[in-house]
């Protein structure tokens, strides 16, 4: 949309405004502080300035809540405030790979940006786009002030975090995760006092951080409404990316102003069946609840009755007793006849033929919600606990929560503390000094947790660490050092933690084989994995794993899709995925793929099924000796043969159950 849309936009806002008040002010968002927005005076922050740096006292009420935080926050990092931070644009290539891994952020951002460079050049300051990071993916505007902004490192390659460059609109805003504006001497740093910066943040239809969208200019000459510029320019961000990911869904659009239908200010629900998978903020706000309500609620949670019709406006009543104006868009390819306000019918048993693979991992609404929950838990520095059989896809979930986090362009670092030898583990996770012991390297080793430094660290099966280990692990984590082996010296490390378990970490601390303090440090939020027998639509999720692999044009015929979907798959997706690997090898490209070719086990699948309908008693112990008696069932007796099909080896499969059995 061109500026001349943005000031139509303006005029129906404002002609919607019952009350009288102009555009500027109905656009803020209920329920966000706007104490940050407002012009505190010179005075106030100068005096603020001079309490907090000069005599270290707490300048409470001169400054904004959220910016005296994080001056706090910077504080405690031994920022000084008199020197800008010490940053470089990343190198050329490094952003090119900025910019590739944003790709799709910056295609859906194109038409703002430009109608946000075109003000800014008329304003006196300079547009800017970063990823979740806070890196500058794309500057422009008036050269001049580019130049001067330059001088402080406001450019493309340069983190704006505000661990890199302290007390700042786009890290703020990327923080709070809401719109906020930094005038002046309310940055840390004495060097961008020159700056007033207004940032709002950008999040995909599921609530992950994709970025921000940031308008600075001169303190002197801040441009004029650049917080609501910010704010529209992402509404249609957002509206574009809800748009081309939820072309397959229905979608709801709704306002409590029904002149508002239809642009950037609607509210936007998807569902798919009668589950709500996707929404954006302002149907959220409308509603009153959050993104955790995506996978986790139905269209009937949230309202009273239906839309009627699909070509004309309806009415609407939320739970909560709201009014609202609302249209439906109906899914252009409805299967089985599903409404919104009906459960969904089963799909036909049908040849399993995607037309093209999603990226990402195969997880079904529930789960991809569930990702969007941890992404933030991990950006909040809140360890995470993800439970799962084997293969259930715990380090897959791991990498994507990863990659939605703040961190995702920082060091993922996976710790198989399973495989790992008991005698290398300490080393291995914390590394050594030379010739701390026989065979250590001439030049030591920095160890796993170092490497993950600034990152995001996956401590895979971490149950079957050693119990000595755990009291070491324990004092990393809460120092947040690592003192490698043969050496004196700690080394501070920041790493956000995620934990992966298949045992039952409760009942071992019950039994004294897993440390109480440890459990309690990393399992402060919990997710867990169903197995795939546990998935209420197994044929669903075969067609999205099926979907990720190169097939060449095969296709499974609906009896191969019975079958597969019948076995317990005891390895889960991993086994699953190698079967499906080695009918592509024994099929030729374009080939029917027959029942024929599938493991032996999964080709006699009654013998050896799960019953579908709920998990398997007793927790995950019960689900991992179930999973062990299908496998030596599915195998003749065969230990190695069950090994395979499990994805472990020999010796772990008698460690981890049939010692127990024999």
């Amino acid at each position: 949309m061109g500026w001349t849309g943005y000031g139509r936009l303006w005029k129906t806002v404002a002609k919607s405004n019952r009350t009288g008040r102009g555009a500027c002010r109905i656009l803020r968002r209920k329920g966000e502080q706007t104490s940050m927005e407002s012009d505190a005076p010179r005075a106030d922050v100068l005096a603020a300035r001079h309490a907090f740096f000069g005599r270290r006292a707490t300048p409470s009420g001169l400054v904004p809540p959220a910016i005296l935080k994080s001056w706090q926050r910077c504080a405690e990092r031994g920022f000084d405030s008199h020197h800008g931070p010490l940053i470089e644009p990343e190198p050329m290539e490094r952003l090119k790979e900025h910019r590739e891994r944003n790709e799709r952020l910056l295609r859906a951002s194109r038409p703002e940006l430009a109608a946000l460079r075109r003000e800014a050049r008329d304003s006196g300051a300079i547009a800017i786009l970063t990823d979740a990071a806070g890196v500058v993916l794309d500057a422009a505007g008036d050269a001049g002030f580019a130049g001067k902004a330059a001088g402080v490192a406001l450019r493309p390659g340069v983190a704006w975090s505000e661990a890199a460059t302290g007390t700042n609109a786009i890290g703020a805003a990327l923080l709070e995760r809401r719109s906020i504006e930094v005038r002046g001497a309310e940055h840390y740093f004495e060097p961008h006092r020159i700056l007033t910066c207004a940032a709002t943040p950008i999040f995909d239809p599921y609530g992950a951080l994709l970025g921000a969208i940031d308008l600075s200019g001169p303190a002197a000459a801040p441009p004029a409404h650049a917080l609501e510029l910010t704010r529209l320019a992402v509404d249609q961000i957002e509206r574009r990316m809800f748009e081309e990911s939820l072309a397959d869904a229905e979608v709801i659009r709704l306002h409590a102003d029904p002149a508002l239908l239809g642009t950037a200010q609607e509210g936007l629900l998807a569902f798919r069946g009668s589950r709500l998978v996707a929404a954006n903020r302002h149907a959220l706000r409308l509603l009153g609840i959050d993104w955790y309500a995506l996978g986790a609620r139905s269209f009937r949670d949230l309202f009273d009755g239906a839309p009627q019709r699909f070509d004309q406006v309806s009415r609407l009543r939320s739970r909560e007793g709201v009014e609202l104006h609302a249209r439906l868009r109906p899914s252009p390819k409805p299967v089985g006849g599903v409404t919104l306000d009906a459960p969904p019918k089963p799909a036909p048993a049908a040849t399993l033929e995607p037309a093209r693979p999603e990226e990402g991992p195969a997880f079904d609404a529930v789960t991809r919600a569930d990702l969007a929950r941890a992404a933030r838990l991990v950006d909040g520095d809140v360890p995470v606990l993800i439970r799962g059989e084997t293969g259930a896809g715990k380090e897959v979930f791991a990498r994507a929560v990863h990659a939605l986090s703040r961190r995702a362009d920082r060091a993922f670092v996976a710790v198989n503390c399973a495989a790992l030898p008991e005698t290398l583990i300490e080393a291995e996770l914390f590394g050594y000094e030379e010739g701390a012991f026989t065979g250590a390297r001439r030049a030591g080793s920095k160890g796993l947790l170092r490497e993950a430094d600034g990152g995001v660290l996956l401590l895979d099966e971490i149950g079957d660490m050693p119990l000595g280990l755990q009291a070491r692990l324990l004092r990393a984590l809460q120092e947040r050092a690592v003192t490698p082996l043969g050496g004196t010296r700690p080394h501070p490390i920041d790493v956000r933690l995620v934990s992966a378990t298949h045992q039952d970490l409760a009942a071992m601390v019950a039994d004294g084989r897993f440390r109480a303090d440890l459990y309690y440090r990393i399992a402060q939020y919990a997710f867990e994995l169903p197995a795939f027998r546990q998935l209420p639509d197994r044929r669903a999720a075969l067609a999205a794993l099926w979907a990720t692999l190169p097939t060449g044009g095969r296709r499974l015929a609906p009896e191969t899709v019975e079958r597969m979907a019948a076995f317990a798959w005891p390895g889960n997706h991993r086994e699953i995925v190698g079967a499906m690997r080695a009918m592509i090898a024994l099929s030729e490209p374009g080939e029917t793929v027959g029942p024929d070719l599938l493991p032996p086990a999964a080709r006699d699948a009654g013998s050896v099924a799960a019953p579908a309908s709920a998990p398997a008693e007793g927790g995950l112990d019960a689900a991992r000796q179930a999973a062990i008696d299908a496998a030596l069932a599915a195998a003749g007796g065969n230990v190695a043969e069950a090994a395979r099909r499990l994805g472990v080896s020999r010796s772990t499969l008698y460690r981890r159950g049939l010692a127990r059995r024999r």
